[in-house]
């Protein structure tokens, strides 16, 4: 039994996706409707996930585009308001994804109480966004130093986006990644956020970390997810609960609750 049981509920857990509309400082923020709107419709997206039956669910800052790796301070305090404003609505473990900034993802989840953090805190990689380097050491001591310790910490392994820098393969990446930084889950992404993640890759990394959670990360639909779950010990949904599908769509709480209902009869059988 993992940490997913204790924290969230359950094994093969899916953790739901509520992508915040783009927040002050970014080039698609809506000035015209300003915080209120992106307020409302993260309350909206937020129940439609909640009424589907999602195990858990992560806030994340998805239309921030094209996104920074040392993120501006507005966009976490709009993150943060958003999140203290529609607290009151959430019944279920939440965490956050401030894309893509380690340790400003933790400064989100300490002043929101958030239970878990999705990021890339290992490696280096060449990506649409630059170089994107990282520095697992010092932040986990930031993890430590703002007391943010019982944060669990999603390491994604396989950015969208972006290539690991050397040549390595997925199976050494992931056996020295918990090695050298004890992550608490490791997950596996495809190319871009709705992108299946290959199965071949997912299983590699399972097979190589018996004892660590391993998720898949994008791309998990109803045509996809038992083959997933088979594999992972859970997944992150974002694009397939959105109305027909598509990415920049809000969610759609009938195609929530139709792979909800799959999800929860394959973990019953």
């Amino acid at each position: 039994m993992s940490w997913l049981k204790d924290v969230i509920g359950t094994e093969k857990t899916i953790i739901a996706m509520c992508h915040l509309m783009a927040l002050p400082g970014d080039p698609y923020y809506n000035k015209e409707k300003g915080m209120d709107y992106v307020i409302e419709m993260a309350i909206k997206d937020l129940n439609a996930l909640q009424d589907g039956g999602v195990d858990a669910v992560m806030f994340s800052n998805e239309f921030s585009m094209p996104y920074l790796t040392d993120v501006k301070v507005e966009t976490v305090a709009s993150m943060a308001r958003v999140i203290g404003e529609i607290k009151q609505y959430i019944k279920i473990p939440y965490g956050v994804n401030v894309l893509w900034d380690a340790k400003k993802s933790l400064d989100l989840a300490v002043a929101t109480d958030a239970f878990f953090v999705r990021e890339i805190f290992s490696g280096v990689y060449a990506s649409d966004f630059g170089l994107w380097n990282t520095d697992s050491g010092e932040t986990v001591r930031h993890q430590y130093r703002i007391g943010a310790e019982k944060v669990k910490l999603i390491y994604n392994i396989l950015p969208e986006a972006s290539g690991y820098l050397a040549n390595r393969s997925i199976s050494d990446i992931a056996k020295t990644t918990v090695f050298n930084c004890n992550p608490d889950a490791i997950c596996v992404s495809g190319s871009t956020a709705g992108t299946e993640t290959k199965i071949e890759t997912l299983k590699e990394v399972k097979d190589t970390l018996h004892d660590t959670v391993v998720l898949s990360n994008t791309g998990v639909n109803l045509k996809n997810y038992a083959k997933n779950l088979e594999i992972a010990d859970g997944a992150i949904v974002g694009t397939t609960f959105k109305h027909d599908g598509i990415f920049a769509n809000h969610v759609d709480k009938k195609r929530v609750k139709e792979f909800m209902d799959r999800v929860k009869e394959m973990r019953a059988s």
